[in-house]
């Protein structure tokens, strides 16, 4: 089987300060700001924009490539006063390769490199899916890591001659427990799962020895069900965008807000965190200021009616791993 060298998409993410209680005392929620397939300088920009817009928590991913950027934003704004460290909630994600136990740390403080930073609020495993991990010579220390941060996406998709993921040998439970020492030693003040189905999370909740509960599951939506990457860009079964259709656009003019507002509050009143998209200043102020209205309930049932049950990201080059997570519905 052969491998072949694939790029990845980049984003960033950032949820509104509103907070839950976690190990370290707080787990953001409400609402999160994404900016995708941006340059580098783009994302820095955005980052910065967006803690003055008021957002707290970024969420990052090393499958986004652009931590380094993310981490520039936010160290240029610790260091203007505009916020302090203390304030954010930054969380990241353990890529698909890296799910052997000896690799965890190591990604881990890749991450941890990448962004500046000492420790994470939040790291979760990004899919339950263990790829085939990369090539021991690129497995280096952390003080060692300038390849792995200049060479981004060299190794994250192995495919096969079908141009399927050549899967891993390992176990999302095993996993699991490296990513509780990386608790225990400090690395992370909390862990969770990223699109694992119903099934997956109950396994991992039973598992023999579980000493940390996993504090969320993010995941992507089904047309309007749980998190949106990003909501206002989902499509109806026409192939037309929410944001364009005529019951959206009505009551977007009885609340005076924009149909990307309507859609993000939507989420919110249903207690979905939500994941609107942009690099435009003015679309980043805009998508936080959703606090100062509510939709009724007959907005909110005109909205639901609207629901397709799509499911917009399906990930279909690992839909032949055992632990693909979307062979059943939930």
């Amino acid at each position: 089987m052969r491998e072949r060298k694939v790029g990845a998409r980049r984003g960033v993410q950032a949820w509104n300060p509103s907070t839950l209680g976690g190990r370290g005392g707080r787990i953001a929620r409400a609402q999160e700001f994404k900016t995708s397939q941006a340059s580098p300088g783009k994302v820095t920009e955005a980052v910065k924009v967006a803690i003055d817009a008021g957002y707290r928590h970024f969420n990052c991913a090393y499958f986004y490539h652009n931590e380094k950027e993310v981490g520039a934003g936010i160290r240029y704004k610790i260091k203007e006063g505009a916020v302090r460290r203390e304030d954010l909630f930054i969380a990241s994600k353990l890529w698909c390769t890296c799910h052997k136990k000896s690799l965890v740390k190591t990604a881990c403080r890749r991450s941890l490199k990448a962004l500046k930073l000492n420790y994470l609020d939040l790291y979760l495993i990004h899919w339950p899916m263990g790829f085939k991990p990369p090539h021991p010579e690129w497995i280096m220390s952390c003080s060692e890591l300038s390849f792995c941060l200049s060479h981004p996406g060299v190794h994250d998709l192995p495919l096969d001659e079908s141009d399927m993921v050549i899967p891993g040998d390992t176990d999302f439970l095993d996993t699991w427990e490296a990513m509780e020492d990386l608790v225990i030693t400090g690395l992370v003040k909390n862990i969770g799962v990223s699109n694992f189905n119903h099934e997956q999370l109950e396994r991992l909740l039973n598992k023999p020895g579980l000493r940390f509960k996993p504090v969320t599951n993010q995941k992507g939506t089904s047309m309007l069900d749980l998190l949106a990457h990003p909501p206002v860009l989902c499509l109806s079964s026409e192939g037309v965008d929410l944001i364009d259709d005529p019951v959206i656009q009505r009551i977007a003019k009885e609340h005076s807000k924009s149909p990307a507002q309507i859609l993000i509050r939507f989420q919110i009143q249903r207690n979905v965190i939500v994941i609107p998209g942009s690099i435009t200043p003015s679309h980043i102020k805009e998508n936080i200021q959703v606090f100062d209205f509510e939709l009724t309930q007959h907005d909110m049932d005109n909205i639901l009616s609207l629901d397709r049950n799509l499911r917009l990201a399906t990930f279909p080059i690992t839909k032949n791993h055992k632990d693909y997570p979307f062979h059943i519905e939930y």
